[in-house]
């Protein structure tokens, strides 16, 4: 057994598929997928006992907490989100009217009906209902669009859910980033882990509308290609200064989301994704694999058993969240059969159910089987399986963290 301390050297080894002294644990490590609500963030730190500090909302969408350096300490994380900071963070509040602080360039207004909405260029682009906790996104641009239209539109990158980015300001996107990674590279002992963004089949369908899009896929597929292949040329634009900011620094970067799942199958038949998004991904992921010695992180929600395959083969080295609830995604299995090739980053306890509705002895016991199948041989990092939503209780966060530590010791099995 390879006996190591250091957070970065832990996770490295777990993504070599080589066993560390323990499981990996990431909380917050990815915007978007391994993150916590605000309001569940703030009642942690108060069941750590840890006082002070800034609950800062890097995520307004989702209204999630960038984890505080003695958060991460506390439950033993072991990974670190490098994202750019704001030009500025404002104060503001969260639904159960506690503070927090959001970016500069996040301003929602109170409309007539009682809802909080982001307005963006006299478009509204993102509500929270009464009494809501997230923002949803409500606006598709390319809607009504042609494929002429694609040469003029105007990529809304900062104000985006999907991340899309701008070329023509690609540069303003990793401003202050590299200064980011650097300081944490080489002030601290964390993997680190950047956000790409990157998103291809999520973001067509995000600028399209969802339905729009799945029936492109059918009836209208000259717009879906120019849509697709705008997509990839323009990331991979972004992608040039995105790795000359962080290329040297980032340990995994992560691409997408790219959700592609149900809770009982694929969104997609595997023979439309291989025909339309695998080469594009493909493309993409080859470029930053070249010029990047870091993993490649996709995030693919849902059952997605009969895609992983190809998403292996288009250059993904790890997937998340590890959906274990969904069709076909046992845990067990997914191990057995790909746990060799690819890294699972997440999937440590169930989100939908057990988490938010079991009692803290549930939890220890679903951590557990989940550490036992996914662990043994290294290429595991524990999370839950996607962001702890504010409804679930302190002492099930805190029982968590407890049986990671408890039962993710290698040899696992010995606890």
């Amino acid at each position: 057994m390879v006996v190591l301390v250091n957070s970065r050297e832990r996770v490295l080894t777990a993504l070599k598929h080589e066993e560390p002294d323990k499981v990996p644990i990431d909380l917050g490590g990815t915007p978007g997928s391994t993150g916590i609500h605000a309001i569940a963030y703030n009642r942690l730190k108060k069941a750590l006992g840890i006082e002070g500090g800034k609950t800062r909302v890097y995520d307004p969408w989702q209204q999630l907490a960038k984890p505080e350096h003695e958060v991460l300490r506390k439950i033993g994380a072991d990974i670190y989100s490098v994202t750019a900071p704001p030009k500025r963070w404002v104060p503001s509040t969260l639904p159960d009217g506690s503070s927090c602080e959001v970016p500069d360039s996040w301003n929602p207004v109170q409309m007539l009906d009682g809802c909080s909405a982001q307005v963006f260029r006299g478009k509204v682009i993102a509500k929270m209902p009464k009494g809501g906790l997230y923002f949803d996104p409500v606006y598709a641009p390319l809607a009504e669009a042609t494929v002429e239209d694609l040469c003029d539109f105007d990529w809304p990158a900062p104000f985006s859910f999907y991340r899309i980015p701008n070329v023509k300001e690609v540069d303003t996107y990793v401003e202050g980033l590299a200064e980011e990674a650097r300081y944490w590279y080489e002030n601290s002992d964390f993997a680190l882990l950047g956000t790409f963004g990157g998103g291809i089949f999520e973001a067509a369908y995000g600028l399209r509308g969802f339905t729009n899009f799945i029936r492109d896929l059918r009836v209208n597929r000259r717009f879906v290609e120019a849509l697709l292949d705008k997509l990839v040329e323009t990331n991979l634009e972004y992608a040039k200064a995105y790795l000359k900011a962080v290329g040297n620094y980032v340990h995994v970067i992560m691409v997408g989301g790219e959700d592609m799942g149900t809770q009982k199958g694929p969104v997609i038949s595997p023979a439309t994704y291989r025909e339309m998004i695998k080469p594009r991904h493909k493309e993409l992921w080859s470029y930053l694999k070249k010029n990047t010695k870091a993993y490649i992180f996709v995030h693919c929600c849902g059952s997605i058993y009969e895609l992983i395959p190809d998403l292996i083969d288009a250059g993904a080295d790890i997937l998340n969240p590890v959906q274990i609830s969904a069709a076909n995604m046992d845990s067990k299995r997914l191990k057995k059969e790909y746990g060799e090739i690819v890294t699972f980053w997440g999937g440590g306890c169930d989100t939908q159910s057990v988490l938010p509705r079991g009692t803290p002895k549930d939890v220890e016991n679903e951590v557990k089987r989940r550490i036992n199948d996914f662990a043994p041989g290294g290429g595991f990092i524990f999370a839950q399986v996607h962001n702890v939503q504010p409804d679930v209780p302190v002492e099930n966060i805190l029982a968590m963290y407890k049986a990671v530590h408890e039962y993710g010791k290698y040899p696992i099995g010995r606890s």
